[in-house]
């Protein structure tokens, strides 16, 4: 693992929280935005403006466009990008407002046991308080024993999490091996995994986008933000943590889009919701604080 300067030791928390908060409110987002465009066009449509966006941003940084690492990162785009995005997508369509798609982030536990073997990386010690606390938090949040929504939704969610963990063992694998710039490498998974996500919206028959003034306007935010900024500090925080750490830290993310769904549809939380989302922030902090007191043991050394 990378050490962290000082500076990191803020930055990358910093990193966490807007992640957490945009990938949160991005699922309202997404749901609004399947009111006005099929799920293989809007999966195709933001994930070609998050590459655009990415491909702009090495133009103006001035790095160079050329792709480094052509067959790790073509299984990284097409795991990641084209298999979620896909999966996602469809997960959100199927289960409607429901939890499913919160199965998604069962993802920590698909990546510890690929990290494992694969990578080497396992929980030890006192991280495991922070590891229980935050997979119990997530499973009184989805509430697998009280979901209604079909079992093909739930498979969709599920895979759809598989794959996002293949993703991020593909990445921490590549980047063991070889230097590769992050923001390149976010850019050229992108546009990777895009190709195969236009391909099937086009050749899928859906009715078509509507191109109002309103959909536009997510789609922008859902390819910009959510989409190519949200993926770089990704990858950027896999680079400088355990693919099992960095995958845990996410869990803010579903306690943000509940909070979020509940509070712009006006329903009550049940304790069932509130119970999970301390379990997870309490896990969260444990996380942050032995991050935090090794960083001080190394510093000393």
């Amino acid at each position: 693992m990378n050490s962290i300067f000082p500076r990191e030791r803020w930055l990358l928390p910093l990193g966490l929280v807007i992640l957490s908060v945009i990938w949160g409110y991005a699922w309202v987002l997404s749901k609004q935005a399947l009111s006005f465009a099929p799920p293989f066009a809007f999966a195709a449509e933001r994930s070609i403006g998050g590459a655009l966006a990415l491909l702009l941003a090495l133009k103006l940084m001035g790095k160079p466009l050329k792709l480094a690492a052509p067959g790790p990162t073509l299984a990284i785009g097409l795991t990641q990008i084209t298999c979620f995005m896909l999966l996602s997508t469809w997960a959100l369509v199927e289960g409607g407002p429901g939890k499913t798609a919160v199965l998604i982030f069962t993802m920590p536990i698909w990546t510890l046991l690929l990290a494992w073997p694969i990578l080497g990386e396992r929980i030890q010690g006192k991280q495991w308080l922070a590891a229980a606390s935050t997979f119990i938090g997530l499973l009184l949040i989805i509430e697998p024993w009280n979901m209604h929504t079909s079992l093909f939704s739930k498979f969709l969610g599920v895979m759809a999490a598989l794959c996002w963990a293949t993703g991020t063992v593909l990445i921490k694998r590549l980047r063991a091996r070889q230097q590769v710039d992050l923001l390149s490498l976010t850019a050229w998974q992108m546009l990777i995994g895009a190709v195969p996500l236009v391909a099937l919206a086009l050749l899928i028959p859906e009715r078509p986008t509507d191109w109002s003034a309103t959909y536009i306007g997510i789609l922008a935010f859902m390819s910009v933000i959510s989409t190519a900024l949200c993926w770089w500090l990704w990858i950027i925080l896999l680079d400088r943590v355990p693919a099992w750490e960095a995958s845990l830290s996410v869990l803010g993310t579903p306690v943000i889009a509940i909070v979020s769904s509940r509070l712009m549809l006006g329903e009550d939380f049940k304790l069932s919701e509130v119970t999970g989302i301390l379990l997870i922030g309490t896990g969260l902090a444990l996380l942050s604080l032995f991050g935090w007191a090794a960083s001080r043991r190394n510093s000393t050394k």
